[in-house]
């Protein structure tokens, strides 16, 4: 991939506790957290966790939604949430993800199969939801 081509940077989720909402995506789903104690000090308006070298999550407080003014009625999307959010994984973290999942008692669908995404057909997926309710797809492609 060039340096200069288009990738996802980062997703906002609208979370009750970023903190909480930190551990669990560092817990159930494996991601670093990232920036979590600066803002539990007050000095960073929401921490993240990193899904992986060039793209992360931020779990962004509902209590901020009035002060998102980057556009005008920006701050009507709070509460309105994306579909869904897709991780491809390699077939081992797939695994690794769904049995830490069941471990922490997240509710997941069953396993599916031939799932068309970004890279073709997956192999497999399954869809879970975080605690504020966002809806996730897990899925890992045949390499």
């Amino acid at each position: 991939m060039r340096k200069n081509s288009t990738r996802l940077d980062h997703v906002v989720l609208w979370v009750a506790d970023p903190v909480a909402a930190a551990g669990f995506y560092r817990d159930a789903v494996g991601l670093e957290p990232v920036r979590v104690a600066e803002y539990a000090e007050g000095k960073t308006a929401f921490p993240s966790v990193r899904v992986n070298e060039e793209t992360i999550l931020d779990l962004v407080p509902l209590t901020s939604a009035e002060h998102m003014d980057m556009l005008p009625g920006a701050a009507d999307a709070a509460g309105h949430p994306v579909n869904h959010i897709c991780l491809s994984l390699a077939a081992d973290a797939f695994d690794a993800l769904r049995a830490r999942l069941e471990e922490h008692g997240v509710p997941m669908s069953a396993i599916g199969r031939d799932s068309f995404g970004a890279r073709g057909r997956a192999r497999r997926n399954f869809y879970f939801r975080d605690p504020d309710g966002n809806v996730f797809e897990a899925r890992h492609y045949d390499d």
